[in-house]
């Protein structure tokens, strides 16, 4: 029952997909920029142009490891590597733009309960039929509007800061207000949250990581170009 219960949800999440409105493009749109070119220090390790991910290899839509945002959400993120940057900080990111059939390929992945290379890494308390349940993974995400990023700091030499969890840690001691991590940890966390509050982006309360423009240009609709 628990089975087939997890395959009516699936159904449901694919259903949700077909029900937003998604832009079809093949080429970059004129509102997007690559971040890295306006970023001071970027550093870009974009999981899911890779294999080292919780699926376990590249993604539908990613065909080049770039970070695409929107022109506003660029130059808010630019702002916010400025202000680090006093800090001896950089910013690094795991994710960017996300093509909706990129989304549509974790949906495919999570239908396949057999598929769980990643589950050691990525998710090893968590049963993967309940992924869409506890908010893990969507049917649609933000990302595909352009203007939402999966980001940490890093100190200048490239070393990632201790968030406590890695990147697409899925537990709750990915939640940014978790209090089983360490002070040093948590200060981290609210270090990254207040910097990238401060230039206009709010976050996710069960993904540290996560930041969406709040005056995002393109906030009804989801992008489906690949990132070349």
């Amino acid at each position: 029952m628990l089975a087939l219960a997890a395959r009516a949800a699936l159904c449901s999440a694919c259903a949700a997909i077909l029900a937003v409105s998604v832009a079809f493009a093949q080429q970059q749109p004129a509102a997007f920029v690559d971040a890295a070119t306006i970023v001071p220090g970027l550093v870009a390790d974009m999981r899911y142009a890779g294999s080292h991910n919780f699926v376990g290899r590249p993604i539908d839509g990613y065909q080049a490891p770039r970070c695409l945002l929107t022109q506003d959400a660029a130059a808010a993120l630019a702002a916010v590597g400025r202000d680090l940057a006093a800090q001896n900080l950089v910013i690094k990111v795991f994710d960017c733009y996300r093509p909706a059939r990129a989304v549509a390929n974790f949906v495919r992945w999570a239908r396949d309960l057999d598929d769980t290379a990643g589950k050691a890494e990525f998710y090893p308390d968590v049963d993967k039929r309940t992924l869409f349940r506890d908010g893990y993974i969507a049917s649609h995400s933000g990302h595909s509007r352009g203007s939402t990023i999966d980001l940490t700091l890093a100190t200048a030499d490239g070393h990632e800061v201790d968030m406590g969890t890695p990147f697409d840690f899925f537990s709750p001691r990915s939640w940014t207000a978790d209090s089983t991590i360490t002070p040093q940890q948590h200060a981290n966390r609210m270090l990254l949250a207040s910097a990238m509050r401060r230039r206009g982006f709010h976050g996710y309360d069960k993904e540290w990581w996560h930041f969406t423009l709040r005056n995002e240009p393109f906030p009804e609709t989801y992008f489906d170009f690949p990132v070349q």
